[in-house]
């Protein structure tokens, strides 16, 4: 199996890494990251009283889909688009809390926060868009898997996707058992080839060799830290610009090899 897909644009959310802009130097190596705690702004796209609404991690989602649709120029609501995720683990505590209390009156937007698409739906809201969304979540093949699905749909459908991959930091006690410490977001937008105006071409397939490490440590640390982090070894080889193969973790024993070759 290989598949293909140009790339267009990208967005980035995480700790001291503010934009796809402003992260880049630092992913390619050029200049030293300087962590600090991820910035998740209001979505002013969206109407106040949805944007009241929205949790952390939709508004983080909403930021980089948007970033990445700039990027490239795009109509976001023109744009199919998969949304990969380990969950809201505050929306998910919060519920919990409630119930485990005496009054266990259930707030009607906690619960409709508390569905797994719920980004796809803030989505939908923000940018009018109404084109196919699909929501997954693999653990920590999370971004494995939604680069598989949008790059499946870029090759079946012939039309751009938008992958967005997104978690947030788990409070405790969850934190105990899924210590997912940092917020952390990338938006991918992908499309068939030769579809002008492309920043990289990927060539993605399954392969038994290991996830390679990011050599820096404290990146090494975000990128085993959080899901959506896996992939930071994509984004640096895109942020240096040259060809370059990665291997992203997916599913064990596959992995996915991502072959990345620039556009001139």
């Amino acid at each position: 199996m290989r598949l293909t897909a140009d790339l267009l644009g990208v967005g980035l959310a995480g700790p001291g890494l503010t934009s796809w802009g402003e992260g880049r130097p630092q992913l390619a190596g050029g200049v030293a990251w300087q962590t600090a705690p991820t910035i998740v702004p209001q979505p002013q796209c969206l109407p106040g009283t949805e944007r009241r609404r929205t949790p952390a991690s939709v508004r983080l989602a909403l930021a980089v889909g948007l970033e990445a649709a700039a990027d490239a120029g795009a109509d976001p609501a023109r744009l199919a688009a998969v949304f990969t995720s380990c969950g809201d683990a505050q929306n998910c505590h919060e519920l919990c809390e409630t119930l485990a209390g005496s009054e266990r009156l259930i707030s009607p937007t906690r619960f409709h926060n508390s569905v797994h698409n719920a980004a796809a739906g803030y989505w939908g809201i923000a940018t009018g868009a109404t084109a196919t969304s699909t929501a997954l979540c693999a653990y920590d093949a999370s971004f494995g898997a939604g680069l598989l699905e949008a790059i499946t749909q870029v090759q079946s459908d012939h039309v751009p996707v938008l992958l967005i991959a997104y978690d947030t930091v788990h409070p405790e006690p969850l934190r105990r058992a899924r210590p997912i410490t940092e917020a952390f977001a990338v938006a991918l937008l992908l499309a068939p080839e030769r579809s002008g105006a492309a920043r990289a071409h990927l060539r993605v397939r399954f392969s038994e060799e290991p996830a390679r490490p990011m050599p820096d440590p404290h990146f090494e640390a975000l990128r085993r830290g959080v899901p959506a982090a896996r992939s930071l070894p994509l984004l640096a080889a895109l942020a240096r610009g040259a060809a370059d193969d990665v291997v992203l973790e997916y599913l064990t024993p596959q992995q996915l090899a991502v072959e990345v070759s620039p556009c001139p």
